[in-house]
């Protein structure tokens, strides 16, 4: 099986956005990005990053757990 990238064929002409329409599009999309929605959604995903969830400063992925687990033997 081959899964590599299809080869853009070589006498396929290359079609370019009209100017008026990509800068309407990136205006749309600036708009879209500064929206309260957008804010709310960065705010809302990604507060800590990558590296914290793999290794977080406690130790434990579940920080609850791990107490418990913790406190099993002494009780």
């Amino acid at each position: 099986m081959d899964l590599s990238f299809a080869r853009l064929d070589r006498d396929v002409a290359v079609t370019a956005l009209p100017t008026e329409l990509a800068v309407l599009l990136v205006g749309v999309a600036a708009r879209q990005a500064a929206s309260p929605t957008a804010a709310a959604q960065a705010r809302l995903s990604g507060t800590a990053p990558e590296a914290e969830l793999l290794a977080p400063p406690h130790g434990a992925f579940h920080r609850a757990v791990s107490l418990a687990l913790r406190r099993w033997p002494q009780e």
